[in-house]
């Protein structure tokens, strides 16, 4: 479908169109999500220079690109080429949105995630705890987000040995997971098995 999408509009636009950079993000999106990171590593750099040069570098969709491209590195190990491009989009989307943005919490959360993966506890920790601060701020306290926020830091205290901590927030996690996206969504399950990973780690201690 991401194929057919692509085709059609670099018919209709002849391939210069910020809307078929959309159509090769998306289409490497869906590559990244099958584990095929070479197919998908082009197409993310080719929707972040089509953006570029026709949108204007200064256009907040330049800064997703960037978060897209750092997510697969990421997901690939490469934490030295993901995180100057976590740090460029987030710079990006302070002065491009404001600081009172869902995005800028995104941003936050997403390099928050990237220390985690390193074992950089000290550097992640504030950086969760903005993010979820301001995602029950701005998306109020009931949103998946924050639920997601909340599991994140869930997962780092668990990391840490601070079981208790990271019990209480993964309750409140799944709580909020099964009010709002259902008891056999993908987010509620993962919590789920979190919630228990963590509470088997706590009774063999």
């Amino acid at each position: 479908m991401y194929i057919q999408a692509l085709n059609a509009k670099k018919r209709l636009f002849r391939e210069e169109h910020p809307d078929v950079a959309t159509s090769l993000n998306n289409l490497a999106f869906l590559h990244k999500s099958q584990g095929r990171y070479s197919e998908a590593e082009p197409l993310f750099l080719r929707a972040l220079e089509m953006r570029k040069r026709f949108l204007g570098e200064q256009h907040p969709d330049v800064p997703s690109s960037l978060n897209s491209l750092a997510v697969l590195y990421k997901s690939q190990g490469r934490y030295s080429e993901a995180e100057p491009l976590y740090i460029q989009a987030l710079d990006m989307r302070k002065r491009l949105l404001g600081e009172q943005h869902p995005d800028f919490a995104s941003s936050l959360n997403n390099l928050a995630v990237l220390y985690k993966s390193q074992g950089r506890y000290n550097e992640a920790e504030p950086l969760y705890i903005q993010a979820l601060d301001m995602r029950k701020r701005l998306l109020g306290e009931q949103h998946p987000d924050v639920a997601s926020s909340l599991n994140n830091l869930a997962v780092l205290y668990k990391s840490q040995g601070r079981y208790k901590e990271a019990e209480a927030l993964y309750v409140k996690a799944l709580e909020l997971f099964e009010q709002k996206l259902g008891e056999n969504h993908p987010n509620t399950v993962i919590c789920r098995k979190n919630l228990a990973g963590l509470r088997f780690v706590e009774e063999i201690h």
